[in-house]
Parts: C-alpha cells; sequence; structure tokens
C-alpha cells in the first residue's frame, strides 16, 4: 500500500513516518511545505508539498498515485487562528478542499485530521455522534472542513483528537510536560488551568490510530485520544509526581485567571469506545506517556 502523509514535518507527521516506515509493509511518501527535517530518510520518500496551493496538491498527489492519503497539515495555533482568519480558512479548510479533489481524482482513501475544538464544551466528554458547536474560528474552520469531506464522493475517515503531545524530533515544539518540569526545576511560579478537561493522546499513539485506519480502510469518523481525562493541573501533578519535583510554586487557576484571544470549550474529552471495538486501539495512560517523554529525552528519573 501507498501511504502519503501531509504536514509530515510535524509532530504527528514525525510520528507517522517513522511508524509506518518502520514496519516496513507499505511504501511511505512524506510531503510538507519546505525541506525535510526527519532524519534516515532510506526508508521513505520526501516531497515538498503547499497545500494551500491547489496546482501544487493536484500534482504531487497525481503524480504518486497513493492509495490512502493521511492529512495531517493545518494551522493549529487557536490563537492565531482567531486572528488571522483568512490564513486559517486557507489552510484548514481550502487546502482540505484541494486533497479532496486530489483524492477523488486518484481514487485515494482520505484520512483527516480533525479536533475536540468543534464541541463548546458544554457536555463533554463527546463520542462521534455528538452534535459539533465550536466557539472558536479554529474550531469552526475544522468543522467546515470535515463537512466539505462528508460531502465528497470519497472513501473517506475523519479521526478527532484532543491536546496532542509528544516530542518532535527537531524539539520544534513544547508540551504541558517540559514544560511543567522545566518550569518547577528552575524554581518558576506557574498558573495552571484546573477548570478545562481534556483527554491527553500522546502523539504516538494518535499516529498508531491513523495506520489502523489505515490499513483497515475504515470509513466513518473515529475519536483518537488518550484514555484519561485530566485538567491541565492533573496533568502538571502527575508531571511533577513522575519526576519527583517540588510543587511549592506551581498554583492551581481557572481560566478567567488567563487572556486568549480564542475562547476554549471547558469540558470535551473524547469517548474512544468505537476506535477499541472497531480498530483494536489502545492508547496509553498520561502516565505512561510521561515515561515514554521521558526515556525519549533521555531524562533521569526517581
Amino acid at each position: 500500500m501507498r501511504i502519503l502523509i501531509t504536514g509530515s514535518n510535524g509532530l504527528l507527521g514525525q510520528k507517522l513516518v517513522k511508524q509506518i516506515a518502520a514496519a516496513g509493509i507499505d511504501e511511505v511518501i512524506a510531503t510538507s511545505r519546505g525541506s525535510n527535517r526527519l532524519p534516515n530518510a532510506d526508508h521513505y520518500q520526501y516531497e515538498s508539498l503547499d497545500v494551500g496551493d491547489k496546482e501544487d496538491v493536484l500534482t504531487v498527489i497525481g503524480e504518486h498515485q497513493p492509495d490512502v492519503v493521511i492529512h495531517t497539515a493545518a494551522m493549529t495555533n487557536v490563537d492565531q487562528c482567531e486572528t488571522e482568519r483568512q490564513a486559517c480558512w486557507r489552510l484548514n479548510v481550502e487546502a482540505v478542499g484541494h486533497v479532496v479533489e486530489a483524492c477523488e481524482k486518484t481514487d485515494a482513501f482520505l484520512i483527516h485530521l480533525s479536533t475536540d475544538f468543534i464541541f463548546d464544551g458544554e457536555a463533554g466528554p463527546y463520542d462521534e455522534t455528538a452534535e459539533a458547536n465550536p466557539i472558536s474560528y479554529y474550531g469552526e474552520s475544522k468543522l467546515a472542513a470535515e463537512k466539505l469531506i462528508q460531502a465528497s464522493s470519497l472513501n473517506w475517515a475523519i479521526v478527532r483528537t484532543v491536546l496532542v503531545y509528544g516530542i518532535a524530533h527537531d524539539m520544534s515544539r513544547s508540551n504541558i510536560i517540559l514544560w511543567v518540569k522545566n518550569s518547577l526545576e528552575e524554581g518558576k511560579h506557574i498558573k495552571v488551568v484546573d477548570d478545562q478537561l481534556r483527554s491527553p493522546t500522546l502523539a504516538e499513539d494518535l499516529a498508531a490510530g491513523c495506520y489502523l485506519i489505515a490499513q483497515k480502510r475504515a470509513e466513518g469518523t473515529f475519536n483518537i485520544s488518550g484514555k484519561d481525562l485530566l485538567t491541565p493541573y492533573d496533568m502538571a501533578l502527575k508531571t511533577a509526581d513522575f519526576f519527583n519535583l517540588n510543587t511549592s510554586t506551581m498554583e492551581r487557576a481557572d481560566a478567567s485567571n488567563f487572556s486568549q484571544t480564542a475562547k476554549r470549550p471547558a469540558k470535551t474529552g473524547l469517548l474512544i469506545d468505537k476506535a477499541k471495538k472497531e480498530l483494536g486501539y489502545i492508547p496509553r495512560t498520561f502516565d505512561e506517556g510521561i515515561a515514554i517523554l521521558a526515556n525519549q529525552m533521555g531524562f533521569e528519573t526517581k
């Protein structure tokens, strides 16, 4: 099977390329804007691709004729999406339209990444049938992309996920575990939200879920997230406990203490019963995720 991945320089894209290439079963075409940030290009092919450029999308996907396209490329900074709405719509909706058209022309199966932010957070955790009601422009753009795919003639799967964390190869992004660890080690005073609920998702687990969908050609909407329902404060406490850190400089806070451009849903989290049953998806706990990150970074633990 030939699998083309968009956004391969991103956290999820990197994990997908690594997992699928390591399996040695399928051919991998990694694509992202600009040069390749991943090592060991012997086991996959890389090609630069700007998903916002329709002709580029049609050309690259048309040339490679993939059996499956996993579309991870997107603008995911929620506040940036709120202030740069034209760019957000271009990358999160119009680009999806380009990918859909290219997949229709090549008869490729499309796996598209979506988010818990399509919900308002009033009744989480949510299953796949819950009614969407986004409260941010980011959420609106991702819901619009879902509707575009659902209205297409494609064979498709939509993957909704939550608060993805992990270690990128080039350390190009942080995450709550690294932020809490580094802050507490440096004795910084930090405030951590305790009135928002999420089901944090290890990037490796999300990649595994997407690969399961590709292998099974499983159609429809799937929640692929972690199994724990936690507040960021819960996550911070677990991090501090794992690394045996002093929490005296960490303060519990509610969302009203922070001024953020875009609204965040209060209680999301996703129910993953369908993915467990139909895909055999088994995510790690958040505690296990911390241990995996610690191992990847070579941290000394208690």
